[in-house]
């Protein structure tokens, strides 16, 4: 497994948990309003396994969670074995996922390896092949978000949004979509140096909360990330 860096603490990740994140090489996916481009074709190793396990070690009852990011952690067929190794260290695991692997998803999910799954979604079924910057079956996105609109496991859904990508009407056709989801969270684009794409621009906060409002009706708890 290669391991693209480590945030050693963070207390926004994993709701409720003090957390560390850990970051995947590789991912199928080329969004480009991503903030990881350095990592996606899954050639960054940036620290080893060894490391990365004998740190979780050090900071057993000090950390409660990890997250598993990337990139897409779904991409590697041994990521199961992976987090199990996490899961026997104590730890809750948190994953994040693009959604395209539902049925390595509802596996990890159903072999109690995942206590809790942050999904991307991208944009509105129509949209998100743009999106995404690459081909993308929709119907395993609509898979995977099925699956976790069932209950199996703690779960949030959360758009990024950029003005060049989001309009009005996205918003309405991804309520629609996920209409009653136990949370979902839209994130204001941020420009950095390693944004895959460039010229791409954040909405205002007004632009925001009305994208907000269009969603409350069909997910009442909708959220801007980093709102009180």
């Amino acid at each position: 497994m290669k391991l693209a860096g480590l945030q050693k603490t963070t207390l926004l990740d994993y709701p409720g948990k003090v957390a560390c994140t850990v970051f995947l090489s590789g991912c199928n996916f080329r969004c480009p309003f991503c903030q990881n481009s350095e990592i996606l074709d899954g050639g960054v190793s940036d620290i080893s396994e060894e490391e990365f396990f004998a740190f979780l070690n050090k900071r057993r009852g000090l950390l409660d969670g990890v997250c598993v990011s990337g990139g897409e952690p779904l991409i590697h067929a041994d990521v199961g074995e992976f987090i199990g190794k996490i899961k026997d260290l104590g730890y809750s695991v948190k994953l994040d996922t693009n959604g395209a692997f539902p049925e390595r998803l509802k596996e990890l999910c159903g072999e109690g390896l995942v206590d809790r799954v942050a999904m991307d979604i991208k944009n509105s079924p129509e949209r998100y092949a743009k999106t995404a910057g690459a081909d993308v079956d929709v119907g395993k996105i609509k898979e995977s978000a099925a699956f976790l609109m069932s209950g199996a496991v703690g779960y949030e859904f959360r758009t990024t949004v950029v003005k060049q990508l989001h309009r009005a009407e996205d918003m309405l056709r991804i309520g629609q979509w996920l209409k009653g989801a136990q949370a979902y969270f839209l994130q204001n684009f941020r420009d950095s140096d390693t944004v895959l794409a460039e010229g791409l621009t954040p909405f205002s906060d007004g632009e925001l909360e009305a994208f907000k409002r269009l969603l409350l009706p069909f997910i009442p708890n909708t959220k801007i990330r980093g709102e009180s």
